[in-house]
């Protein structure tokens, strides 16, 4: 093997007589560094754009939300939350009321999700951060916080007291006469508005939880989840086993990623074709490494057959060519991943690309999970296309050799 390798190395630097041949050797080696770079660029461009978009919702949502196994709501004690706050793996926790509401401001109607909080709730989910016009809930009136798409749809304003944002739900309970309105409704003010995404901006308003317990007739200690902010690195499974025993009634763990399950299964869908395409290119510009291979093998007959007389056998020389491929493959990528990573850094650091249309610098992030998932495909594809390049080579050196110009002549010379 260190024969077959040596020769190889050597092949690789060494030219040939033929200018043909070292272009074509240039260009394949060439193709190789370009695909590897492109594939490492793209996936990183793409790890770039995922992280950017859900720093929107990663921001408005927390690590894992704790929800009742059946029903909507469940009792959550000042004691069971103490208790969930003083295990190891949690930072902080709190209680929260999401509803379906319908929203009503003068002539304008609107169906929104509310979420009742507490003051502790910040601790978990940055909210009070998130506020771009106004302040946050004072929780100490019906004082409401709504995103942006909302109070753009329903020309809302903030402390607007000529006219009240109306708030309506379904009443729980049935037991009402015929005459009697089944639908619960609170009167609002806006204190704040808050921007993220304009899906979330449309989509959410908080209230205090007082507030909403009063509007859906609920119990103090009454909540639809609790939510989670955990270290990082943490089991779902083994944190809900440290967490059900606290609850009388059985409870389920929803991870970041379960709460947003369609947006992030078809972000790994995007990402997966991205990779086959770019791996299709990549594909493509190994078939110039397999022209080459068959170029160099044709040039170096005369050398072949020297090494035959030296007692080489037939395997040794199939071993240096697919060496030789493997080097071709194994240096190039090294160079394209080294070129790709290092344009990548530029552009974390130093942007010189942008959002057309935008000062918005274009998102990258680098990850050593895709530095290794393009040198694997590299190296499996490069094996595969040398091995198809080199195939029967072992059966073949004879006829090479024979059919070299000097062989030919010599044959000639005896006849």
């Amino acid at each position: 093997m260190f024969f077959s390798l040596k020769i190889a190395w050597r092949y690789f630097f060494s030219k040939s007589k033929q200018t043909v041949i070292n272009r074509i050797n240039g260009f394949a080696f060439f193709m190789v560094v370009v695909a590897t770079a492109a594939l490492f660029i793209v996936l990183s461009a793409f790890a770039g754009l995922k992280d950017f978009g859900l720093s929107f919702t990663n921001t408005f949502d927390p690590d894992f939300k704790l929800v009742p196994e059946q029903g909507t709501y469940f009792t959550v004690s000042d004691d069971v939350l103490s208790k969930i706050n003083s295990l190891p793996q949690v930072i902080a926790s709190a209680p929260e009321i999401e509803e379906k509401v319908f929203l009503s401001y003068k002539e304008k109607n609107q169906v929104a999700y509310l979420k009742a909080v507490r003051p502790d709730y910040t601790t978990v989910v940055p909210a009070d951060r998130l506020i771009a016009l106004g302040e946050w809930l004072s929780f100490e009136g019906p004082d409401v916080v709504v995103g942006f798409g909302i109070a753009g749809s329903m020309t809302l304003g903030i402390y607007d007291y000529s006219s009240f944002l109306n708030i309506t739900v379904p009443k729980k309970r049935q037991n009402t006469l015929l005459n009697q309105d089944p639908f619960t409704s609170s009167p609002s003010v806006v204190s704040g508005l808050f921007q993220i995404s304009e899906d979330l901006d449309k989509k959410y308003l908080f209230s205090s939880a007082a507030f909403g317990q009063e509007l859906l007739s609920l119990e103090k200690n009454q909540y639809s989840s609790v939510v989670i902010k955990s270290s990082e690195g943490i089991i779902k499974e083994t944190l809900l086993k440290e967490i059900a025993p606290f609850f009388e009634v059985p409870v389920r763990l929803v991870s970041r990623e379960e709460q947003h399950a369609a947006l992030y299964r078809m972000l790994n869908v995007e990402q997966l074709a991205l990779y086959f395409i770019f791996s299709l290119v990549m594909v493509i510009a190994l078939f110039n490494v397999v022209g080459a291979l068959i170029m160099m093998i044709l040039d170096k007959r005369e050398q072949l057959k020297i090494m035959l007389a030296l007692g080489a056998d037939s395997k040794s020389i199939h071993r240096i060519f697919f060496v030789l491929g493997l080097l071709i493959c194994g240096i190039g990528g090294a160079v394209g991943l080294l070129f790709g990573g290092l344009l990548v850094y530029l552009q974390s650091k130093h942007p010189f690309i942008f959002v057309p249309g935008t000062r918005l610098s274009y998102p990258v992030l680098f990850e050593w999970e895709n530095l290794l998932i393009v040198l694997i495909t590299l190296m499996f594809l490069g094996s595969l296309s040398t091995a198809w390049a080199t195939r029967g080579l072992s059966k073949k050196v004879f006829f090479y050799t024979s059919s070299s110009p000097a062989y030919a002549s010599k044959t000639s010379s005896n006849t």
